[in-house]
């Protein structure tokens, strides 16, 4: 009996797939997370980048009717070169302010469609539904 004791203490066979099998679960686990939040991260990022390049292009509109139209066209048409953003779903609205003298582009966007949603039961995740906005200052006339 003691010497199978010695024998069992002193096997090292199969200690490796013993550790990996405690320790892969919480590896995927970090780095599924790190992909999810910078997926988030990254689609945050490039909405507003997005809203703030669409205000900008938009300074160069002589009435509001023609800024909301600039923002609007730069936004369609530079969404897709973002690579978590779908155009799709994109919805742009446009407002002025002639108190302040200011012309405000907002962009709402939806990524429940997003992979990083699908997992929603595992993860604490934001609402899929989020809205950036910059404000340009009107003038020149």
């Amino acid at each position: 009996m003691c010497n199978r004791a010695k024998i069992f203490g002193g096997n090292r066979n199969g200690v490796s797939a013993v550790e990996f099998a405690l320790v892969a679960p919480i590896f995927l686990a970090l780095v599924f997370g790190i992909i999810c939040f910078s997926t988030l991260m990254s689609t945050y990022n490039g909405v507003q980048q997005l809203v703030a390049e669409a205000a900008r292009a938009a300074v160069a509109g002589l009435s509001d009717n023609e800024r909301d139209q600039i923002a609007r066209d730069f936004v369609t048409g530079n969404a897709v070169g973002y690579p978590f953003i779908d155009p799709s779903k994109i919805q742009v609205s446009t407002a002025s302010n002639a108190a302040t003298s200011t012309f405000q582009v907002a962009v709402r966007y939806d990524m429940s469609d997003s992979f990083v949603y699908r997992f929603g039961d595992l993860l604490p995740l934001p609402q899929p539904v989020f809205q950036r906005s910059s404000v340009i200052q009107r003038g020149g006339y």
